[in-house]
């Protein structure tokens, strides 16, 4: 070969090789996806907290608060043994990267100092009325190196009469007056808990809260203020870092479960019934999947400690929320002393170790991008469990994909299949003895990224 013939076909290759560059960049550029917050995907990377449900009612079990009437007496609240440091020793045991506290619930009952209406701690001789629970809790949070979150509801307050979606006159609305009034208090309450307590993780809405547009208060300039960095949880239109409900208890999420959909999951202000999102949806709201240990209890009651879930029940909703691209929310039921019960602290253990257990150490793990990602075994191996997380910061593009595994003899076998990954999907199939693991995008769009893709045995 002369040199001008040389010169010529390298001319060639390197036209076709701009070419293709300029079509990947091309096609890079013509990809329009919703994308996260820095503050969802690095709350997305906790995937497991603990909620903390407390209230007066443990003290008077028979109350109900939509009774609107006969109201327990503040000074039946008596924690005595109130432990916070115990909450998250239970919290950390589990494996549990952040937390919520149920700051003011139904009842209406306040679990901090507050002036805003004659109910709550303040009203207690427990500690002489200057008990401060939310306070002791975010201590407690910062302590042992786990994220504070708060809940309070503005959808409903038994004792200011108040019922979802937000309404006044036990949700029937029709006084102008007292609804204005109650949006003052809104807004105190988010304004007193969101700046006396430092920066929060994520917010609680439950119920979301109708939009001032509807009549309702004016919690985003607050939220913005305060807590510009907070997840939100059913929160409303205005702020980056919502997320949504998965549309149950059960700490399952549906699949596909994708983190893009068109508005929140909200009874009060934006609705969106599509509750494994979609994936050309406008917004990036992922899934949070709340779920009580004990069943269908919030709150404790006495006796109930046969209503704790068993562990093979609670590895079951992992696999189903965080190995559905959603993060798990489990629920610990304080007791009338303060404490999370001793049953249920057990159980949060063995919940933890076990998870450990299983995706602790992966027998192989990589990254990539591109329609295909092979992962090489050093030598032949079992294989039963394959977690694939995508690297979202640009939204998520794979929409179909298959996983592989390379025979000893030769020949590729289908271990699993699926369609949305997000930040994580986790699937365990039959066990085969492979050499090398392949994942294949079937469908996406744009150019897929795959943040790690990591095989396991699980005896």
């Amino acid at each position: 070969m002369n040199n001008r013939s040389f010169y010529k076909i390298a001319a060639v290759m390197a036209v076709v090789f701009l070419v293709g560059m300029l079509g990947s960049y091309a096609e890079e550029e013509s990809v329009e996806l919703a994308k996260p917050t820095s503050a969802q995907m690095a709350w997305h990377d906790m995937e497991l907290g603990m909620f903390f449900h407390f209230d007066i009612p443990v003290y008077q079990q028979d109350w109900k608060w939509r009774s609107f009437k006969d109201f327990p007496d503040p000074d039946l609240y008596q924690p005595v043994k109130l432990d916070t440091d115990q909450w998250m020793e239970a919290a950390k045991a589990m494996g549990a990267k952040y937390a919520i506290f149920v700051a003011k619930h139904c009842s209406g009952f306040l679990q901090w100092q507050s002036d805003l209406y004659p109910y709550g701690v303040k009203q207690s001789s427990w500690r002489d009325g200057k008990g401060d629970v939310v306070a002791e809790f975010v201590k407690s949070c910062r302590k042992y190196g786990i994220k504070p979150g708060l809940y309070a509801s503005v959808s409903a307050n038994g004792y200011l009469q108040v019922d979802n979606p937000g309404l006044v006159n036990r949700g029937k609305g029709g006084d102008q007056k007292a609804q204005d009034e109650y949006n003052r208090i809104c807004e105190g309450m988010a304004e007193e808990l969101w700046s006396r307590y430092g920066e929060l993780v994520e917010i609680w809405f439950d119920g979301g809260a109708i939009p001032p547009g509807k009549g309702g208060p004016d919690l985003v300039p607050l939220l913005k203020k305060y807590q510009p960095n907070a997840i939100a949880f059913q929160g409303p239109l205005g702020i980056p870092n919502l997320i949504r409900w998965v549309g149950n208890e059960r700490g399952v999420a549906p699949y596909p479960c994708w983190s893009s959909a068109n508005e929140g999951t909200a009874e009060g202000g934006t609705i969106e019934k599509v509750f494994g999102g979609r994936p050309d949806g406008t917004l990036w709201v992922p899934g949070e999947c709340d779920v009580p240990v004990r069943n269908h209890d919030w709150f404790w009651k006495p006796g109930h400690e046969s209503k704790l879930y068993s562990l093979e029940h609670l590895v079951d909703m992992y696999y189903n929320s965080v190995g559905r691209n959603c993060n798990l929310l489990l629920n610990a039921n304080i007791d009338t002393g303060g404490l999370v019960p001793q049953a249920d602290f057990k159980r949060y253990v063995e919940f933890g170790n076990e998870i450990k257990r299983r995706f602790n150490k992966p027998l192989a793990k990589s990254s990539g991008s591109g329609k295909i990602l092979v992962l090489s075994l050093k030598a032949p191996v079992k294989v039963n469990h394959v977690a694939i997380m995508e690297a979202t910061a640009e939204g998520e593009r794979v929409r179909s994909y298959i996983v592989e595994g390379l025979l000893p003899d030769g020949g590729w076998v289908e271990l699993c299949a699926g369609q949305s990954v997000g930040h994580k999907r986790i699937q365990f199939f039959d066990a085969q003895t492979v050499s090398a693991v392949r994942l294949r995008i079937i469908e996406s769009v744009g150019h897929p990224r795959i943040r790690e893709l990591a095989v396991y045995y699980v005896e």
